[in-house]
């Protein structure tokens, strides 16, 4: 059984003063990959490519073989057409390429034959194609339509429960009680925040503790070695 529960000592957590906060600090940041992508252009099925392709992968790879991958075909009709073998050689330096390639043409078939080649606007539907899990479907809704969702990708999972704010044991918990107790208005930028922070100061071994403004109040759960 998950710890996917609410205590008392959760509420006390200021999130809002929070997330005020890692908001003034993300701007001296390079912003994530899907983020910097949208800003370009808000495109559902770059966003859906992107995120695929992100999985277990760092930003740095991910942030080159996208555009790659997305200059051979930018649509669900034109990418159905390239070699597996081609889509494999653009997206080489992420992790597991060669399921992803294959992963990539399944969804794209899917969209085709389910949705007219469009990318559904609905979490369910998201759900239902090959490939994409929570996080991905989330982050199509919040980066690719601009819709309300909670996209839980480790960082989120690991600094909402350093934070106390939850305290669950994976990130579908996490999302679970996220979306029970996280004010609505912050729900499309939580995933982009906590991702930059993660990546940059609040990381996974030795967090940057001494940097950080959220430090006289964070009980910084579960860190056992700091900076």
């Amino acid at each position: 059984m998950g710890k996917h529960k609410s205590n008392d000592s959760n509420h006390s957590f200021p999130i809002e003063r929070a997330i005020a906060l890692v908001e003034e600090m993300v701007v001296q940041w390079e912003e994530p990959v899907v983020s910097q992508m949208v800003k370009l252009e808000r495109s559902p099925f770059k966003v859906l490519v992107a995120t695929l392709l992100s999985l277990r992968t760092r930003d740095e790879q991910t942030r080159i073989a996208a555009p790659r991958l997305l200059a051979l075909a930018d649509n669900p009709h034109d990418m159905v057409k390239v070699p597996v073998e081609a889509i494999e050689e653009a997206i080489r330096l992420v992790g597991f390429y060669h399921v992803k390639a294959r992963t990539v043409l399944e969804c794209c078939q899917a969209l085709l034959d389910r949705h007219g080649g469009q990318v559904p606007n609905d979490l369910e539907t998201l759900l239902a194609l090959p490939g994409v899990g929570r996080k991905t479907a989330n982050l199509v809704l919040t980066e690719g339509f601009g819709l309300p969702g909670i996209c839980v990708d480790t960082h989120v999972h690991r600094i909402s429960n350093r934070w106390g704010y939850v305290e669950t044991n994976t990130p579908e918990e996490t999302e679970m009680v996220l979306r029970s107790k996280l004010p609505q208005h912050h729900w499309i930028r939580y995933n982009y925040l906590l991702v930059a922070f993660g990546q940059n100061l609040c990381r996974p071994q030795s967090p940057h503790c001494s940097r950080c403004t959220l430090q006289p109040f964070c009980p910084a759960l579960g860190v056992e070695r700091k900076r």
